[in-house]
């Protein structure tokens, strides 16, 4: 790809960006979250178009992408973080997915079955085609892609966060799978943020910033410092200082104190812990250990059966997310599309949500003004980069999608 540029009203997303993908080999694509990466792998898969003047070689010849489908068929495919199956098909239905074989003017599923055992078995799939995909782990969702990106003899894999779901059993075997495709001779794109699947995978490493091009790595090269001032433009140090800081009230300010708290043991047994004032609380688990339902249960977005919680020594009753609100406890949702935002609407519209009613004045009518200030002082202070909030929140980038969610409840 070859400075390749892309303009939304009000903001230059991509500069002049170049990037090579060598066969058999991994590439990683880093960068800070509103870089452009993914920008760039919308550009290369067909979903936009790229401003004039850019170029794209595949094979030492340019190519012209204008849609997914020319995408595929110059042998290029891309595996989201959220991934794009049709959970109601069988595995040889999302496979074969708008190139079905028919037979008399019916799609032949014995034949779409019979098709897609090669490549399942090259993969070591633990499933079969006739299983409905809804059923199978994100894990194996995640073969299920892979499978159809080989069916479709691609030669180029983009592999965008690839195991931000996966437990590291899971992650491991996606590795192994890695591998074999760049033994293969498949050029692999790899986005993420984790170092250490960095230094695991990739051959070379390419870093974007602020929607252009900082330079590659080799792996000889590659280093924690080199990579993070690549990233950001400063030095890995000034992100730490030696001021010693006293534990936030450790001892005095127990903000949330929560007990006991269980949905009767379906996927949280009893749990307590206790947040300090101006603390930063993890909670670490593997996938499906009970972290996500044990947020819902503080939150009221599922009932708990048994449980204490108290914030700032008072016994809350929170049987619902608007209670929770109330008492000044908000939750961003891990599923952002589906459960926090409405692609469709405005960023201004998302972040202005959790305040409605507060704008609400005589007869109903909102106060505008405020909405439009309120959101306009969330994109600066969260760097949100966007033309404006008036853009629909589904054209933003990942992270910039989570800073309006975030923007949301800091408003509240």
């Amino acid at each position: 790809m070859r400075n390749i540029s892309k303009t939304f009203p009000g903001v230059k997303a991509l500069s002049s960006v170049q990037i090579k993908a060598w066969a058999g080999e991994v590439l990683a694509l880093m960068g800070e979250n509103g870089a452009g990466k993914s920008t760039l792998m919308k550009i290369l898969s067909g979903a936009y178009h790229a401003d004039p003047g850019g170029e794209i070689r595949i094979g030492g010849k340019p190519v012209t992408i204008s849609d997914p489908i020319a995408a595929r068929r110059n042998g290029i495919a891309i595996i989201y973080q959220e991934l794009a199956l049709a959970p109601n098909l069988s595995v040889a239905e999302n496979i074969y997915l708008g190139d079905e074989p028919s037979r008399g003017g019916r799609i032949d599923r014995k034949a779409m079955y019979e098709g897609c055992k090669p490549v399942l078995e090259r993969l070591g799939a633990p499933f079969r085609p006739e299983t409905i995909v809804g059923w199978l782990s994100i894990a194996e969702q995640q073969l299920v892609e892979i499978a159809r990106a080989l069916h479709s003899q691609a030669k180029i894999v983009v592999l965008d966060e690839p195991t931000t779901a996966l437990s590291s059993r899971e992650t491991e075997r996606l590795f192994g799978l890695v591998r074999q495709l760049r033994a293969e001779g498949i050029a692999l794109i790899y986005i993420s943020h984790r170092m250490a699947e960095i230094y695991e995978l990739a051959d070379r490493v390419s870093v974007l910033r602020d929607g252009g091009y900082v330079g590659t790595l080799n792996r000889s090269e590659l280093s924690a410092e080199a990579l993070v001032k690549m990233m950001v433009g400063r030095d890995l140090s000034t992100f730490y200082t030696k001021e010693q800081h006293a534990k936030a009230n450790r001892h005095t300010h127990i903000l949330l104190d929560v007990n006991g708290i269980t949905d009767g043991g379906r996927r949280v047994r009893p749990c307590s812990f206790e947040l300090y004032q101006g603390e930063v609380l993890g909670i670490a688990g593997l996938v499906g250990s009970g972290r996500t339902e044990l947020a819902r249960l503080i939150y009221g977005a599922d009932a708990k059966a048994a449980g204490v919680v108290r914030l700032e020594g008072k016994e809350l009753s929170i049987s619902a997310p608007e209670e929770a609100l109330a008492a000044g406890i908000a939750y961003l949702t891990e599923d952002r599309k589906g459960l926090g935002l409405f692609l469709d609407l405005s960023c201004g519209t998302n972040i202005n949500l959790g305040v409605i009613q507060r704008d609400a004045m005589r007869g109903g009518v909102l106060n505008l003004a405020a909405g439009r200030q309120r959101a306009a002082q969330a994109f600066q202070a969260l760097r949100v980069r966007a033309a404006s909030p008036q853009v629909t929140v589904g054209s933003l980038s990942g992270g910039n999608q989570q800073k309006v969610l975030l923007s949301r409840w800091l408003e509240t």
